[in-house]
């Protein structure tokens, strides 16, 4: 356990001095902050506020091709 615990403290140490590291680091922010939005927008399971409205859509399209006929 104390080596992975040295390993992981010099990974964090080169990635503390490197910037690549800082720039990967930024897409890993950058990256959780897209899954949040797409999370919010979408919702956790099939009830999310754009599946409420695309379905609500789809029914009144179809109610108006059910009406025209």
């Amino acid at each position: 356990m104390l080596r992975y615990y040295i390993i992981a403290k010099d990974a964090m140490k080169h990635l503390r001095t490197d910037q690549d590291g800082v720039v990967s680091f930024e897409y890993i922010i950058v990256a959780a902050c897209i899954i949040g939005a797409v999370t919010a927008a979408f919702g956790t399971g099939a009830g999310g506020a754009i599946a409420t409205a695309l379905s609500g859509g789809i029914t009144s399209i179809t109610n108006a091709f059910t009406a025209a006929v």
